[in-house]
């Protein structure tokens, strides 16, 4: 895969990682479990570890969840943001890795979790005012932001 390739695939995981931060780094551990793509020998061949690939599944679950409660912390927080900033720079440089590229990847994802994060948060904000509700714009937010992860790591496999 080229260079260019890699590079907007790991900015588009990153991005993912600003809408949930854990579905980005779950997609990457199953397609790394998969062999989807090859982490094997790398810094990064913990990621297709089963326990890892289920414990980042559950996060990602438990994230869809706790999303939809009314006291969940904006993700512009520090805390929020900075949670989505290392998901999307570990999934942007685990996926970088599959093809020599770790730190081309890690900055990649971690442009795209910035990204992910200041457009999805105005974006979803803009949305919800105008329908007037948020849950139905959270939902879509999470059907785009597994279905994207998922795709992404599906698309490196084939690419």
């Amino acid at each position: 895969m080229t260079h260019f390739l890699v590079l907007l695939l790991a900015l588009l995981i990153g991005v993912v990682a600003g809408l949930r931060a854990f579905s980005a780094p779950a997609a990457i551990a199953w397609a790394a479990a998969l062999q989807w793509i090859n982490l094997d020998g790398t810094w990064a061949s913990w990621m297709g570890n089963w326990f890892v690939v289920i414990l980042l599944t559950v996060l990602a679950v438990v994230e869809l969840v706790t999303d939809q409660l009314p006291k969940t912390p904006s993700r512009k927080t520090p805390v929020q943001f900075g949670a989505r900033l290392v998901t999307g720079g570990l999934a942007g440089a685990a996926l970088g890795t599959a093809w020599g590229y770790t730190f081309g990847g890690l900055g990649a994802g971690m442009v795209g979790a910035v990204i992910g994060t200041l457009v999805g948060y105005e974006l979803r904000r803009k949305l919800s005012d105008k329908v007037g509700v948020d849950l139905p714009v959270a939902l879509t937010e999470d059907a785009i932001a597994v279905l994207g992860a998922f795709g992404i790591a599906a698309l490196s496999a084939v690419l």
